[in-house]
């Protein structure tokens, strides 16, 4: 370790605050610290090399440092670093909207800029309560969410989620919402099987619209796949049910695939594997590659209209942020969509993915795994007491945080969701590299309980 990191350690300790880190963990040892990256692998100031098994927090799409990225953000520099959005545009940003159109679903014509995902949500939510009112009915003013889901953590999206962990000491700043059970088959509410449960979960959506469709402005979800709720990985029959009784309602779908975009299911977007038609596509972490903040939410042109008429009567969208539509990020974006073109990324994703989930199933034979789940990328690892009755460990045992520090020995970084393990994938992950992650990721958790 060199000087400067010694150094750097301390100042880190003496002024810096670390999100979702509970500082009291690393009174006696530093965190990790990363020196530079280069594919799927960090490094520490000492030079060790470890698995990215997060995408830094879902981000990285095509592994750290790919040069044609680095090399259009380059370019741009040399033009336009950054320009405010309002009444002002931009080549990157005109280009980067016309391919995010071009690649969603048909109906979606209108791309809204922002600078994360936590925006994108609250983005979608807003223009949803704005648009009844500005079409004639105000009274459409209930929001539906479901439980164990996340969508952000500004005010207004935290009111959307369903995740306590992150969200109860807030509670008494944040606005309800209709939340619906989460379709969590591994912990199902209503103690059914998947086989037969005819989604009983969905009753509570079907009884709400049927008392208060009227009163409804829009429902947002995450597409097959609640993350940050714990990988929880859904069945497409669901979802399509879930968006047919919406459409039945007219009230607005609101897809928040921050999170499940840009590949990470095994399609560019979540949405495709059932071929659904939200009023509202939220995008973020993925779309710039890991590169630099971005996001974006896409609506329709029946939306788009209900806010176009002259100043005075009062329609504008009053939002936006300093960075909206960065021409930076833009390009580091389309350089990324130029990437899943020329290398092919979701036709080659068909092995790699077959390779994770069937080797990710083979540790159900561990004692202490309760669920295997996942899709496309990712895959999650349930950790429980025991097995025959789904009990989970005491929260005060911090298993998974456990682990996570052990994993940091066998070169992975594994960041758990409270005692939920969970591999995120890059997309340029090799098959030989998802081998050598599940082999380590064995090794650890056998000698890890055998203690």
């Amino acid at each position: 370790m060199t000087s400067d990191w010694a150094r750097l350690k301390e100042l880190d300790k003496r002024h810096l605050w670390h999100p979702y880190t509970q500082h009291k963990d690393f009174e006696e040892d530093s965190m990790l610290c990363i020196d530079h990256a280069d594919g799927v692998f960090l490094y520490d100031e000492n030079g060790k090399a470890y698995y990215d098994t997060i995408s830094s927090w879902w981000c990285i799409v095509h592994g750290h440092n790919r040069p044609e990225i680095k090399q259009a953000i380059a370019q741009q520099m040399d033009l336009l670093e950054q320009v405010h959005f309002a009444g002002t545009t931009h080549a990157p940003g005109i280009r980067l909207a016309q391919r995010l159109v071009e690649l969603t679903p048909e109906h979606l014509t209108r791309v809204f800029f922002s600078d994360n995902g936590s925006t994108a949500c609250e983005i979608a939510v807003k223009m949803s309560f704005q648009y009844w009112k500005q079409v004639g009915q105000p009274q459409r003013q209930g929001i539906i969410s479901l439980k164990r889901g996340y969508h952000g953590d500004t005010l207004g999206t935290m009111s959307l989620g369903g995740t306590p962990q992150f969200h109860s000491a807030f509670a008494p700043l944040l606005f309800s919402t209709y939340k619906l059970p989460s379709p969590y088959c591994y912990r199902c509410e209503y103690h059914k099987e998947p086989i037969s449960c005819d989604f009983a979960c969905l009753k509570p959506l079907e009884d709400l619209l049927n008392d208060k469709a009227q009163e409804m402005a829009c429902i947002i979800l995450e597409p097959l796949l609640q993350a940050a709720g714990g990988m929880i990985a859904y069945s497409s029959g669901y979802l399509r049910r879930l968006e047919r009784l919406i459409k039945q309602a007219g009230i607005h779908l609101i897809f928040d695939e921050v999170a499940t975009g840009f590949g990470r299911t095994g399609r560019m977007f979540a949405l495709e594997h059932v071929n659904a038609k939200p009023d509202f596509l939220c995008l973020s972490k993925g779309l710039t590659a890991g590169w630099l903040p971005m996001a974006a939410t896409l609506t329709t042109e029946e939306v788009f209209c209900a806010f176009y008429d002259d100043y005075s009567k009062g329609k504008t969208f009053f939002h936006g942020h300093t960075f909206t539509g960065n021409p930076l990020a833009a390009s580091a974006a389309l350089a990324s969509l130029n990437i899943f073109e020329k290398d092919r990324v979701l036709e080659n994703l068909g092995p790699k993915m077959e390779l994770l989930q069937n080797g990710a199933k083979e540790f159900l034979r561990h004692p202490f795994i309760g669920d295997v789940r996942g899709m496309g990328m990712v895959a999650a690892f349930e950790l429980v007491q025991d097995k025959a009755t789904k009990t989970p460990f005491a929260p005060e045992s911090r298993m998974g945080f456990r682990i996570y520090l052990e994993g940091l020995k066998y070169g992975l970084i594994l960041r758990p969701l409270g005692d939920v393990l969970y591999l995120f994938l890059p997309l340029s992950t090799t098959s030989d590299e998802i081998k050598d992650i599940l082999q380590r990721m064995e090794r650890l958790l056998w000698e890890f309980f055998r203690r």
